[in-house]
């Protein structure tokens, strides 16, 4: 694992204004953080006063109280309201197959870090899976992410630890990907048209050259994505 230092300087993420190809930058900064004054907070209780979409986390996933030592900081977030996207994305960081608990927690929490470093509300994913297949709540789903730049409204965002320009994903992974995005659609009434990875909203390698394929099969007809 990286020492925080380390850590630092190869964080990254998907980066919307780099060229295909390339990975290893910032993702676009948070478009909820626009210096503009205190922002009143929301829980998910007063949204479902108001009739918005059902935020709650999906049984099997591992509550954000397991790896995340702080946060989010509501203030700096946008509701997120009705959902009608979501988007796959890598990390684009160093290589990364562990499928220790321990290390995916690790590596949540300094991706947390290096994106509240930046003035950010919260890490700026809502869910991230592991080479383990296992399923990690991040930034809450009732609050806007900050995944893609432009597009985060109404758009969940789900993250695949690893840089897969680099590597292949796991087979649970990729197992884990299906049936959650799968679970999501159907959950909020979406279409496979209504799947997208970070590629497909703006020049950037992520999910990277061995994710993209996957989900393109996966959105295919028969494929669980479009079934979902």
């Amino acid at each position: 694992m990286l020492s925080m230092g380390a850590a630092g300087l190869a964080l990254s993420g998907c980066a919307s204004e780099q060229p295909v190809g390339q990975v290893g930058a910032p993702i676009p900064d948070d478009p909820a953080y626009r210096k503009l004054g205190p922002r009143p907070t929301y829980e998910p209780s007063v949204l479902a006063r108001e009739g918005a979409t059902d935020y709650s986390v999906p049984s099997g996933v591992i509550p954000r109280r397991a790896w995340a030592t702080y946060g989010p900081n509501r203030r700096l977030a946008d509701p997120m309201r009705r959902i009608s996207a979501v988007t796959i994305h890598h990390d684009g960081m160093d290589a990364f197959g562990s499928p220790h608990y321990g290390d995916a927690a690790e590596r949540l929490e300094k991706i947390r870090r290096s994106h509240v470093g930046r003035g950010w509300a919260d890490v700026g994913y809502h869910f991230a899976i592991d080479p383990g297949g296992r399923v990690w709540a991040a930034r809450p789903l009732e609050l806007q992410g900050a995944h893609v730049r432009d597009h985060n409204e109404h758009n969940i965002g789900v993250l695949v630890l690893g840089n897969f320009e680099r590597e292949r994903p796991s087979e649970k992974a990729l197992g884990s990907l299906e049936r959650f995005v799968s679970q999501l659609t159907g959950k909020y009434r979406l279409t496979a048209r209504q799947v997208h990875t970070h590629r497909e909203w703006a020049p950037t390698a992520c999910p990277g050259r061995h994710l993209q394929p996957f989900v393109d099969r996966s959105r295919m007809p028969g494929g669980l994505i479009a079934m979902g």
